[in-house]
């Protein structure tokens, strides 16, 4: 405060206006109040928006729910979605018929057992012909001779473990190489099919050996291949080169024995009259899937035994 001289000698007070403290409302409202509620004023309840009364509209996707043309539209996406999907499947099983490999796992463990003794020691059996019920091949748990992929897809698996367990042995076992390994059996059979397919195309051979026929096929090598790695880790290379031996004329033997009934005696089952020369290319075509079997079973397994 600051005092004035008068003319009596003493110094009067001067006197200001009162201040407003910080933070202290001038209305005598609420202190802690930062802004004003202007939520009462009048109008405000009358100028909503629109879709705002839930409580009278109810909620505020009920009215497009109930509209007509969104049903409408919400049936045509379920029934095109319904129609892709039916599109999809149909091409799918064009190429890769997955609806028919229940045929082809349909085994049981006799069945597992006379195959494995078949493709081991198939000297003794008469029989080679696929049985069928009414135009339709019968269950391969019905018949040794229908073929599967239970024995190929467990053979490949069972070789790429005793793969690892040979290069374990040897003290060069490695993630990589033991998937360089399944890469190159698989890349193998792979190339393999695709030759016999368009052996089949060139020879135009008429026969109801499909893709999955002549994969399981294929892949019944395996099966002499273990036998041979096994017979080579607990005997050494000489008794891996008989096993070896034995197996590769075992499934020389099977393969012959299969596939001439599929190619040779097709066409004479359907009456079909054919040259001197086409049955004989179908005679090289078959000896020659039969021989590729050994050439594969040692290129892929001579590297496990030392």
């Amino acid at each position: 405060m600051d005092y004035t001289p008068t003319q009596s000698g003493f110094r009067q007070r001067k006197l200001y206006p009162k201040m407003r403290m910080r933070n202290t409302p001038v209305d005598g409202s609420d202190p802690g109040q930062l802004f004003d509620d202007t939520s009462a004023s009048p109008g405000m309840q009358d100028a909503g928006f629109p879709g705002q009364g839930v409580g009278v509209m109810g909620y505020p996707g009920q009215a497009l729910l109930s509209d007509p043309m969104s049903n409408l539209a919400a049936a045509y996406g379920s029934s095109l979605a319904s129609h892709g999907k039916d599109l999809v499947d149909k091409n799918l099983d064009r190429f890769l018929p997955i609806s028919k490999l229940k045929y082809y796992f349909a085994v049981d463990t006799l069945y597992v057992g006379k195959k494995l003794g078949l493709l081991v020691f198939p000297y003794m059996h008469q029989n080679w012909e696929v049985s069928y019920q009414q135009d339709t091949p019968v269950a391969p748990r019905f018949d040794i001779n229908a073929p599967d992929l239970y024995i190929p897809a467990m053979g490949f698996i069972t070789y790429i473990l005793v793969a690892g367990l040979a290069f374990g042995t040897q003290n060069r076992f490695s993630p990589e190489i033991l998937g360089m390994q399944a890469s190159s059996a698989l890349v193998w059979l792979i190339m393999e099919v695709l030759a016999v397919l368009l052996s089949l195309y060139l020879v135009t051979v008429n026969t109801d050996l499909t893709t999955i026929d002549l994969v399981a096929f294929s892949g019944y090598k395996y099966v002499g291949m273990i036998v041979g790695v096994v017979a080579g880790l607990l005997f050494g290379p000489t008794g891996y080169y008989l096993a070896m031996f034995w197996c590769c004329i075992s499934i020389f033997v099977f393969t012959i024995r299969t596939l001439r009934l599929k190619l040779l005696s097709e066409a004479a089952a359907q009456g079909v009259s054919v040259r001197r020369s086409r049955n004989q290319l179908r005679m090289y075509l078959t000896m020659s899937i039969a021989a590729a079997q050994p050439i594969f079973m040692y290129w892929l397994t001579y590297h496990l035994v030392r």
